[in-house]
């Protein structure tokens, strides 16, 4: 999936509605949810762009990074 415009130079992006947080750079990620989450205006990158400090601002991984790092366990 290609990144948001203002976007190239990030991998996580969060839904400040929902506190999720989600990985541009999984290739299974619907692009309709980034789609619908840019059009909303209601986002936020995190420095640094890493999964732990979108934890530390108490965001939610969605469920396709968890999937992800199920999968990479086995």
């Amino acid at each position: 999936m290609s990144r948001p415009i203002r976007f190239e130079e990030f991998q996580y992006v969060g839904d400040k509605r929902s506190q999720i947080v989600y990985d541009l750079d999984l290739p299974g990620l619907d692009k309709a949810i980034i789609d619908e989450l840019m059009e909303s205006e209601r986002f936020i990158c995190f420095g640094p762009d890493t999964l732990n400090e979108a934890r530390n601002r108490g965001y939610k991984p969605h469920s396709s990074i968890r999937e992800a790092q199920d999968s990479e366990s086995l």
